[in-house]
């Protein structure tokens, strides 16, 4: 290995569940708190998380992202308004099924979400995320959510946004990226 290899990491970790991740309806503006489970969930992230050290720690500014941040150990992560989840406009608490009765076939990453946001809108703000990233020295840990930082993850692997659909992302899990060489890579999911 040279010197001038990146070893910097960045960890993604999704929200603990609420009843609306629970039932699969779309969340992204309506605040939700954590679920009992969820925060069990969440503390238990602490331990797993306790012997990394982070330059960086940022969260979405929605409660149930800096609720989990809080519970894992990070009550001061900086909130970072790019972290919101997909805005999901008139499809908000409404679950695919639900929608696939009026649009079959639907997905967020393919078709329109009415009053919602596109893709390209949320490529501009995770690419804003991914600059931040980019200059800071060391490991970056970030708290968020399912499609945000699924298509976060494309992003990071100079995808578009839209290939985040291939990375199933579970409540309150920490996922790893990093580099092969000088490629971006996944180094961990799920876990």
């Amino acid at each position: 290995m040279t010197t001038d290899e990146r070893q910097d990491r960045l960890f993604l970790v999704r929200h603990g569940e609420t009843e609306w991740s629970k039932s699969g309806r779309h969340t992204s503006v309506t605040d939700l708190p954590l679920t009992a489970e969820g925060e069990r969930v969440a503390k238990s992230l602490r331990p797993r998380l306790a012997d990394e050290s982070f330059d960086l720690v940022l969260t979405s500014p929605r409660q149930r992202a800096r609720r989990t941040a809080e519970l894992a150990g990070f009550a001061d992560a900086e909130v970072d308004d790019d972290l919101v989840e997909w805005n999901y406009g008139d499809y908000e608490g409404i679950t695919t099924a639900e929608i696939r009765k009026t649009v079959p076939g639907w997905t967020i990453w393919d078709d329109p979400v009415p009053n919602g946001e596109t893709p390209a809108q949320l490529t501009t703000r995770l690419d804003r995320v991914i600059t931040r990233i980019a200059t800071t020295p060391g490991d970056v840990l970030i708290f968020g959510h399912s499609h945000a930082l699924r298509a976060l993850t494309a992003r990071w692997l100079q995808l578009p946004a839209t290939q985040g659909r291939h990375f199933v992302l579970d409540t309150a899990t920490v996922s790893t990226l990093g580099w092969e060489r000088d490629s971006p890579a996944i180094l961990h999911w799920n876990n």
